[in-house]
């Protein structure tokens, strides 16, 4: 099981001053480009970035993924991630076992709601064979019975398991309710009933629709442009782009691109998510959930959030779980570096994980949770960001008191706490101070991730498949440096206040419901049900 997250690179040097002694020169080169970008005659885009590096990484990065099942696919997504690196028309199974044995690396795929990836890293001269296994894996498939079947008794086996976990199991749980169980709110994870349908037709049909050269990205590190330019048109060639894909790539290519562009690692939610379980590949590389470009392909279904409540009556647990969410912003909303750094500010996470300063022990969460009610055994912010929306919220799992332990609480004791940290947002200054430390901690968040070539790489494929160019770090840096203490207020009013227009998303597991929710809202001046 692995997931992958994104990051960036960038570099810069001083020139010499005339007037000393000539100095031993550092470098007589220019600065490396930013990315180089090649659209190949089928529309599929190849992406590049000159980084030093011991190893190669190269991906392939396609607009797909659970928002876009309807009930006749869903689960395709999930199987599709589990059948990559089986049989293929080409290579037996045992042929591909053994070509990723000599590769020597790692290599995955990875579906999310919004994308489905397969990347690899390895050694300088592996990229020609690393290609070679992707494209085979996606263009020639043979999805065999004996294969089906084995990955239909794990997909049983997995969602079993992560059922049984809380923590995987309610994000899911979440979306569902938040989107009406549509578009985003489509399960990532196969429902159990679909298991026996997924079927080599049904998979076919699935990639037929999605897995076009218009919706792909080629990317790499570690090799020369023209080398993977070259390779991807060997070996991906054969796609032809739809009817319409020539006009509407042209139209995204030559319109102006003012959005804001925002690596989504560094929005991801502070909690684990079950898409940690939903890929099957080689090996596990890093977390990652991937936007998609709606100005190539438009999002079908269209997602709309509704907001809700849920309760998951379970006796057996541990400890109760309750969900707070609000829709938030989309990857191309001008407001959403304040929305990463208000998800920073907020913190929080396990009672015994704080470790020491610099990881989050003066989080919000847990100076003003966690730090004062020990029942509470986790609090932590989430976000979960898409190209046109996105769930921001909070949630705490503590001790029930319906289990009969000392110092339990009810989720209705604990709902005002959690509703009380998002209103301050909305109607009280942060220190200055604070906010400073949370855009600290974003940048460096940001910048630890960089020295990650697999996260560098995918990095540069999901921008080039988002915004069609590479965004410097430095200028997102900029964006985080220049959040001030007006834009928390404004942009905390805009989510979360009654002038919102929204509407909150509620789910509790465990030995008690919530109650009634959402007067709890309306007197901490928050928007209601």
């Amino acid at each position: 099981m692995r997931k992958c997250t994104a990051a960036l690179w960038r570099t810069s040097r001083a020139a010499a001053l005339k007037t000393h002694p000539k100095p031993r020169p550092l470098s007589s080169a220019a600065p490396p480009p930013n990315a180089q970008v090649t659209v190949l005659p089928n529309k599929i885009r190849v992406a590049t970035e000159s980084t030093p590096g011991h190893f190669s990484s190269v991906g392939l990065y396609i607009d797909a993924g659970a928002r876009y099942e309807t009930s006749h696919t869903s689960g395709v997504s999930h199987f599709l991630d589990r059948m990559a690196f089986k049989s293929t028309g080409t290579r037996s199974d045992e042929q591909m076992s053994s070509d990723i044995h000599s590769l020597g690396g790692q290599i995955m795929c990875s579906s999310s709601r919004e994308s489905i990836m397969y990347q690899s890293s390895h050694a300088h001269k592996g990229t020609p064979l690393a290609l070679s296994l992707i494209a085979d894996t996606v263009l020639n498939p043979s999805f065999k019975l004996e294969e089906l079947e084995a990955q239909r008794d794990a997909a049983y086996y997995e969602l079993r398991e992560i059922t049984s976990k809380p923590d995987m199991i309610l994000p899911e749980i979440i979306h569902g309710v938040a989107y009406n169980n549509q578009g985003l709110g489509n399960p990532m994870l196969c429902p159990e009933d679909r298991i026996p349908a997924m079927n080599a037709g049904l998979l076919s049909y699935g990639m037929s629709e999605w897995y076009k050269p218009e919706r792909m990205v080629v990317a790499g590190a570690g090799m020369p442009h023209e080398e993977l330019v070259e390779l991807t048109d060997k070996f991906f060639s054969s796609l032809k782009p739809s009817t319409t894909a020539a006009s509407a790539t042209q139209s995204a290519q030559s319109r102006p691109n003012n959005s804001v562009n925002v690596p989504p690692h560094l929005l991801s939610p502070s909690s684990p998510g079950v898409a940690k379980s939903l890929t099957r590949a080689a090996s596990y590389l890093f977390p990652h959930s991937s936007p998609v470009a709606p100005s190539v392909v438009p999002k079908s279904p269209t997602s709309t959030y509704t907001g809700g409540h849920k309760f998951i009556h379970d006796p057996s647990q541990e400890l109760n779980h309750l969900y707070v969410a609000f829709e938030g912003l989309g990857i191309h909303d001008d407001d959403v570096y304040t929305l990463a750094t208000m998800q920073v500010l907020l913190g929080g996470g396990g009672s015994f994980s704080a470790g020491g300063p610099g990881k989050g022990m003066y989080s919000r969460l847990y100076t003003n949770i966690l730090n004062h009610y020990p029942q509470i055994d986790h609090c932590a912010s989430f976000h979960h960001i898409y190209t046109d929306s996105s769930l921001f919220g909070l949630f705490a799992s503590f001790l029930p008191a319906g289990s009969g332990l000392s110092g339990g609480n009810t989720p209705s004791q604990i709902l005002p706490h959690l509703v009380h940290q998002l209103s301050l947002l909305v109607y009280m200054d942060v220190p200055r101070d604070e906010l400073q430390r949370a855009k600290n901690q974003l940048t460096s968040s940001l910048m630890m991730a960089l020295e990650s070539r697999a996260v560098e790489v995918e990095d540069l494929g999901r921008q080039i498949l988002v915004h069609n160019r590479k965004v410097p770090v430095t200028e997102m840096t900029d964006k985080i440096n220049a959040v001030t203490l007006e834009d928390v207020k404004r942009v905390a009013a805009r989510i979360f206040s009654p002038d919102s227009g929204s509407r909150p998303t509620v789910v509790c597991m465990g030995h008690e419901d919530v109650g009634d929710w959402g007067p709890v809202f309306t007197k901490y001046g928050l928007a209601g049900a």
